[in-house]
């Protein structure tokens, strides 16, 4: 990773097409840093709603809207989520295996 880690973080979230997620720990394994997912966490929560990182795409391994409080309403991960026509029920991605997005095979 570079200097600055977060901005590495956000180069990789920006990749995230529209109606995909990825997971804060394939995040990190692609960066080089397998044990990193708290890391991108931490990014996420850094963001302060920064429009130009989809932070809503980014959740747990088990596909879970785990950051949904770092957003100005605790509604607005899934909200925008849904806009993009994913499913979710209960804070859990549906078809989740179907919708993720790993950068390590997406972005060979």
């Amino acid at each position: 990773m570079k200097e600055n880690k977060f901005e590495d973080i956000y180069d990789i979230v920006k990749l995230i097409p529209p109606g995909r997620v990825s997971s804060y720990g394939a995040i990190a394994e692609y960066l080089g840093s397998k044990r990193g997912a708290r890391l991108v966490g931490w990014a996420m929560n850094a963001l302060n709603n920064r429009a130009d990182v989809p932070a809503h795409r980014v959740v747990n391994r088990n596909g879970l809207l785990s950051g949904k409080n770092a957003f100005p309403s605790p509604s607005m991960m899934q909200e925008k989520l849904e806009a993009e026509n994913i499913k979710i029920i209960d804070d859990k991605i549906q078809n989740f295996d179907h919708v993720f997005w790993n950068p390590n095979t997406e972005l060979l």
